[in-house]
């Protein structure tokens, strides 16, 4: 788990997501799963978890991209403690957190994925982006 924002943001991994204790005892409130091929995880109660099963390439609908990226978004300008988490860590869920910045701050994808090269490794889907550069 790679913390992109100071206690706010962290981008993690099915393995990430699984470790219920781990996730909980850094303060994180609100769990996003993208990870469609994964199982669903179970959380206390007052844990919000947000599931928006992505595959890693193109061709995921776009309201769900929409969703993800606009529940990331919202949970950063107000200040709420999140992981996003996919399969590896390394594609959907820095591209979800990427735009997500995008949104937030104004800047470019491409500055965002530079913030999060910084924290550690990423490797996006070609296709994943230009999904997300193509909503409107």
């Amino acid at each position: 788990m790679r913390e992109l924002v100071p206690n706010l943001v962290w981008i993690g991994n099915a393995h990430d997501l699984r470790d219920v204790k781990s996730v909980l005892g850094r303060g994180i409130a609100a769990v996003i799963d993208l990870a469609a091929e994964e199982p669903p995880v179970q959380y206390p109660r007052d844990t919000v978890y947000c599931r928006f099963p992505l595959v890693d390439s193109a061709g995921n609908a776009p309201w769900v991209l929409r969703l993800a990226i606009e529940t990331t978004s919202r949970l950063i300008q107000s200040r709420v403690p999140a992981l996003v988490a996919c399969g590896g860590g390394m594609s959907r869920s820095p591209a979800i957190v990427a735009a997500a910045l995008v949104r937030v701050e104004g800047i470019s994808i491409e500055e965002a994925l530079a913030r999060i090269a910084a924290v550690g490794p990423h490797d996006p889907s070609p296709g994943l982006l230009a999904d997300i550069r193509g909503l409107s």
